[in-house]
């Protein structure tokens, strides 16, 4: 490598160390994205409409599922979207919409890979801007950022408030999920966990929106059953692993894969395993092996 082409990678590594641009109310970019993640942007995006998936008459799911393939070996990095917080910010304030496509936690992975497929499907230029706002819509609440209270932080919701607009659609019932009706009070009964919530008035704000939720079950598809509904999950679903601990829906969201020989397995980014996989395991084996899990939820993704 000559000292020109050093330098050049040298740039784009420390371009990557950046912090992702935030965005103001209007969408637009307080500073260029770092060069790996708009890279990536576009190839990928250029990926997907040179494959013809990225075609509104072919299931949405299959187009974000191909990201994830492009994504595999990304990195695992956890609490992404707090960052700002432990920085200084103010999560009264109008929160900074967070946007990687070089490190991942589960649900950022997921939320990246339907945003950038709906992108591909339009034919607007894969600006990080257009980008963006594909993020917003599924990331809060009716689709509109605003202060920290205002992100969907339970996946249930996140779920039901993305069916509202047509984003996905909630099979958890005709698969012959079992409601959970249980009341979410995790994150305000963990006040302490979440440096928010230290914030009498965001404490105040969750607790409020844990509260609308009581009376709305989740249908959970129990880990006993899916083997028997299997053969009615298609690749790019997004399945999002129930949980029995006190207070809480949803442990972990990943999407369905179905692999070459028909396997039904889970493509996500694993915590245990450092970043973007497919397990070996197929959709049962692995929601059975995973301590206090009790099913699935599971969401058809839509273009919308």
């Amino acid at each position: 490598m000559n000292r020109r082409d050093l330098f050049r990678v040298s740039l784009a590594a420390a371009a990557a160390a950046l912090p992702r641009p935030l965005f103001g109310r209007a969408g637009v970019a307080a500073a260029q994205p770092p060069v790996l993640d708009l890279a990536r942007l576009q190839a990928w995006v250029a990926a997907l409409r040179g494959a013809g998936l990225a075609r509104r008459e072919l299931p949405a799911g299959r187009a974000a599922v191909r990201v994830g393939e492009l994504a595999l070996g990304t990195p695992y990095v956890a609490h992404t979207l707090e960052e700002y917080l432990k920085a200084g910010g103010d999560a009264r304030a109008l929160e900074p919409l967070t946007l990687w496509l070089t490190r991942f936690d589960c649900q950022l992975l997921v939320e990246s890979c339907l945003a950038l497929a709906r992108l591909a499907a339009t034919s607007a230029e894969p600006t990080w801007e257009a980008f963006g706002r594909e993020v917003e819509r599924v990331r809060y609440r009716g689709g509109q950022r605003d202060s920290y209270a205002s992100r969907l932080h339970y996946f249930s919701e996140w779920i039901a408030d993305n069916q509202e607009r047509g984003l996905v659609r909630d099979l958890g019932r005709e698969l012959g999920g079992v409601p959970d009706a249980r009341p979410l009070r995790f994150m305000t009964a963990k006040r302490e966990s979440y440096p928010a919530l230290q914030d009498p008035e965001v404490f105040a704000q969750i607790q409020e929106y844990e509260r609308r939720l009581d009376g709305t079950p989740r249908y959970v598809v129990p880990t006993a059953k899916l083997a028997e509904v299997a053969d009615r999950i298609q690749t790019g679903d997004v399945l999002a692993l129930a949980t029995g601990l006190e207070g809480l829906d949803v442990s972990h969201a990943v999407f369905a894969y179905r692999d070459e020989q028909g396997a039904l397995r889970v493509l996500h980014a694993p915590l245990s395993g450092g970043h973007v996989e497919i397990t070996p395991e197929t959709l049962p084996e692995y929601v059975a092996a995973r301590k206090r899990a009790t099913g699935i939820l599971v969401a058809r993704p839509l273009w919308g």
